[in-house]
């Protein structure tokens, strides 16, 4: 892999799209050269609810993108997300080939394609294949076989699997705009990939990706996934109750929660005031406290999905890192103590880490999913065995399955091509 290679990442989501570029250094370090962000348009709950206005969308975010960078996207590792979203566990058995009988990673590889073979309506289609753990000759709890000796390999998979009309959408969409699908990559695993650490995996953690639309959750256990789920729950509910409660319009709510909301209203002074602009002009003032009334309630509800879903996946009592909170909503001052009185968990906000050259833009969690699509993108680019998840591009007609990356603009010469995995 050449020193300057460079991935896109497009994170599409209900309140904005953000599209990324990162240039993959040594060990697959990766160094930010541009970020594109703008509002979200033509997409609801994570899926396609207007083709027009969702290209018009992620066009202006690549735009951006390209603009700051100098880079022209022509392929990008990209976000998926929605109530379409489901997830069971399958296991893989293969025989071991050769008369040494060692476990090579072609072995691995068949494996994991053998968890692959489930039975799906003709309307899902496969996102992930997560290995969790392998089983050699009866031998569990086998983290990376590759090397062992053994007659039978087994792998213990968690597979994500998505709507085929919702992401064919969005593949639609991105197509239209120029830029072909890489991989897709369930939100709160790309956000996982930028804020939690090997420890808080290892140990036990669910990482709760609070979107526009939707919450996206994912729980790690001894360093793989073991649940993920969504609820359709988000930040645009937040506003809309607002807009609702207090009679002003959707873009003035969406202000006001950004500049006043609250996730504790009885922490809020109770002689503090805000304005709230009225339709047509005009508007009147409210007690804050009456604002943040409408934020906790709502936030609540949130909170309380995300602690149900911890205790559906049965691992309720066995996360002692607790719970990260990513996605836009998460700097709600407060939601951090609310989420822990209500998940009854360790709680803190993550932020994304381990890339170089973000800006302040793009520190807050609400971009973790966004950088976490670079980190996901470079380890795949910089070690093609560690990609056997990510899921597989939609097809293009190209009959050797090799793609372009990125090209620099003005027709520079440096067209990254590499392969993908099945």
């Amino acid at each position: 892999m050449s020193k300057d290679a460079v991935v896109a990442g497009i994170d599409i989501g209900s309140s904005k799209i953000c599209a990324l570029l990162g240039e993959v250094q040594r060990e697959g370090r990766v160094h930010v050269l541009g970020v594109g962000v703008v509002p979200s348009k033509g997409i609801r709950r994570g899926v396609v609810v207007n083709i027009e206005q969702a290209v018009e969308a992620i066009s202006a975010a690549v735009a951006k993108a390209e603009r700051a960078s100098g880079y022209k996207i022509v392929s990008a590792y990209v976000t998926v997300s929605g109530a379409h979203i489901a997830s069971l566990n399958n296991r893989g058995v293969v025989g071991v080939a050769g008369e040494e009988r060692i476990i090579r990673e072609e072995d691995v590889q068949r494996a994991v394609e053998a968890a692959r073979v489930i039975s799906l309506p003709a309307d899902r289609q496969i996102v992930h294949v997560i290995p969790r753990s392998f089983v050699v000759d009866g031998q569990d709890g086998v983290h990376n076989p590759a090397g062992m000796a053994g007659y039978r390999l087994e792998v213990d998979a968690h597979v994500i699997t998505g709507g085929t009309t919702a992401i064919q959408n969005m593949a639609r969409c991105l197509s239209r705009a120029g830029v072909e699908v890489a991989g897709l990559v369930f939100e709160p695993l790309a956000s996982a990939a930028a804020v939690l650490s090997d420890e808080e995996r290892e140990m036990g953690v669910a990482l709760a990706d609070i979107g526009g639309g939707t919450t996206n959750l994912v729980a790690f256990m001894e360093g793989s996934v073991c649940h993920t789920s969504v609820a359709p729950l988000g930040g645009g509910h937040v506003t809309n109750d607002i807009a609702v409660g207090l009679r002003t319009p959707l873009g003035s709510a969406e202000e006001l929660k950004l500049a006043a909301g609250q996730a504790l209203y009885a922490e809020v002074a109770p002689d503090e005031v805000v304005r709230i602009p009225g339709f047509g002009g005009g508007g009147s003032e409210v007690s804050r406290r009456r604002l943040c009334e409408i934020v906790e309630a709502r936030l609540e509800e949130v909170c309380t999905a995300i602690a149900g879903e911890v205790v559906r996946s049965g691992y309720d009592g066995l996360l002692p890192a607790g719970v990260v909170l990513t996605g836009g909503v998460a700097e709600t001052p407060g939601i951090e103590t609310l989420a822990q009185e209500i998940c009854r968990l360790p709680v803190r906000t993550g932020r994304p880490h381990g890339v170089s050259g973000l800006g302040d833009l793009a520190r807050g969690p609400g971009y973790a999913a966004g950088v976490g699509l670079l980190l996901w993108g470079a380890q795949a680019e910089y070690s093609p065995a560690a990609a056997a998840s990510v899921g597989k591009p939609v097809p293009t007609g190209r009959a050797d399955g090799r793609r372009a990356v990125l090209a620099k603009s003005a027709g520079r010469v440096g067209v990254w091509l590499r392969s993908f995995l099945p």
